[in-house]
């Protein structure tokens, strides 16, 4: 399909906060949004800013050729899609909802078996937002499909197409938030024990940012250390041990609850004790990865 013959219309189903976003970015490009919510104080919202009502989900699908789902989870799919089944021939459904690879997959299956294309997504944002440099989307599905609406759907974030495995996206989506969770509660315990000890997190700031910086040197070490079976060294990971250790003390002087501590001191100590026994280092990507 060529960009001159790409539709300018699309359906938004669910008006979360990530929902509004999406329609506000399709109006600013100039796309005619139709849009169906639950609660319709969020659609009133929207429709101030130019979108189309449409009442039931029937209406929304029978609306425009393309639906995009902003959803909490792929069981609220089959909720909101299992309320008119029969609108779904023809039509082509992009869930931008989170959930596991397999349910993905399975959504996949369900949609396909009512008549409708589907391509799946995962929202790498900065929050809810999508405008940030730093934002983009994870699709997956058939490249056919993804190729004939990647100019409609443009306006969300920047693409990134990973291939025809209906799971892809979400594989890569989870992947990056297992790393992004645990930064957010390090982060969390990090300046409580800057605030605890009475000083100033706004003075810390810099110091977390310039550390940051380290961190795609690591990801690449790591990430090639991985792919051979991962980093491990003996005397090195009791060295992880005992300042993982260190780190929970100085938490817990000040009265910081230091258990996101411990339970990464849990792994280098587990990784310990397997390369004792096996006679040679064992990493915690094996441990993890259930390689060991």
């Amino acid at each position: 399909m060529s960009e001159q013959n790409t539709p300018r219309s699309v359906s938004v189903l669910g008006l979360g906060p990530m929902g509004q976003a999406m329609v506000r970015a399709f109006l600013a490009a100039g796309v005619e949004v139709t849009v169906w919510n639950r609660s319709s104080a969020k659609v009133d919202a929207m429709v101030e800013l130019g979108a189309k009502r449409a009442a039931t989900v029937a209406e929304a699908l029978t609306a425009n050729e393309v639906a995009v789902l902003s959803l909490t989870h792929y069981a609220a799919m089959y909720d909101v899609l299992g309320q008119a089944p029969e609108a779904l021939a023809g039509k082509v459904i992009a869930n931008l909802s989170s959930d596991s690879p397999a349910q993905a997959r399975a959504g996949a299956a369900w949609v396909r078996e009512r008549g409708a294309q589907f391509l799946s997504g995962g929202v790498m944002s900065a929050g809810d937002n999508i405008e940030h440099p730093a934002s983009y989307i994870f699709y997956s599905g058939p490249q056919e499909v993804f190729d004939a609406h990647a100019a409609l759907l443009r306006p969300l974030s920047p693409q990134e197409y990973l291939g025809t495995d209906d799971g892809l996206a979400q594989i890569y989506y989870q992947a990056l938030l297992t790393v992004f969770h645990p930064w957010l509660l390090a982060f969390d315990q990090a300046t409580a024990m800057i605030a605890r000890s009475g000083h100033d997190i706004t003075r810390f700031l810099p110091f977390a940012v310039r550390s940051s910086e380290a961190y795609p040197y690591f990801m690449q070490e790591f990430a090639e250390a991985n792919q051979q079976g991962g980093w491990a060294d003996l005397a090195s990971l009791k060295m992880m041990v005992a300042g993982a250790q260190h780190i929970i003390d100085a938490s817990e002087e000040v009265g910081v609850d230091a258990a996101f501590s411990q339970l990464s001191q849990t792994y280098w100590r587990k990784a310990v004790a397997a390369s004792e026994k096996a006679g040679k280092p064992v990493s915690t990507f094996e441990l993890i990865g259930g390689t060991a």
